[in-house]
């Protein structure tokens, strides 16, 4: 069995109703998602995400799958996730940038469990760095908080990374496995 991180806090809210993958990728120890014809998404059609304005954030399904991988400690799929809609809202904007923020984060506790330290403190600082220029609460994040706890956690001041709350949006369930439904996130908007 391969050694795998695990969620934080197993009841931790979920934002999505989309299942997680069937295993969480780390590099070099599990097949590629991707490429590896038994791949937890090798057959998965791409999804290509709809731009959207950050303000409807709330009824952006991938964006909130996003979240979700991250808190459960799917922190490849939650790179690749955000990414989709980072190339959708465009790099350089300023949701792009705090797009990228996270996907650094998401990055560099992944380095830090393949036991990758100065990767992950580079990545780590670099998206502190981007959500340096974004607003304390942006798209249902408290990035203030959240850059204190990514702080807190490269400086052993605390013992696991820090989880994501999203501000103005109630979960559609707890834990890994939740199955109650929202219509307005299931599907990408139009």
């Amino acid at each position: 069995m391969i050694r795998q991180p695990t969620a934080v806090d197993p009841s931790w809210p979920r934002y999505s109703s989309r299942p997680f993958p069937h295993y969480r990728f780390i590099p070099s120890l599990a097949p590629h998602p991707l490429r590896n014809p038994i791949g937890h998404s090798y057959h998965s059609p791409a999804r290509r995400p709809k731009p959207f304005p950050p303000e409807q954030w709330r009824s952006a399904p991938t964006y909130l799958f996003g979240i979700d991988c991250y808190n459960y400690a799917f922190w490849w799929e939650s790179h690749e996730v955000l990414e989709e809609i980072w190339k959708a809202v465009g790099q350089r904007s300023h949701q792009g940038q705090f797009l990228q923020g996270l996907i650094q984060i998401a990055a560099a506790w992944l380095h830090r469990f393949r036991g990758d330290e100065p990767t992950a403190s580079k990545q780590a600082r670099a998206g502190l760095a981007r959500l340096a220029e974004i607003p304390d609460l942006y798209m249902g994040v408290e990035t203030r908080e959240l850059e204190a706890g990514v702080r807190d956690y490269l400086d052993g001041r605390r013992d696991t990374y820090p989880l994501i709350g999203l501000v103005g949006l109630d979960p559609v369930g707890t834990g890994p496995d939740a199955t109650e439904t929202s219509p307005s996130r299931d599907s990408e908007s139009a």
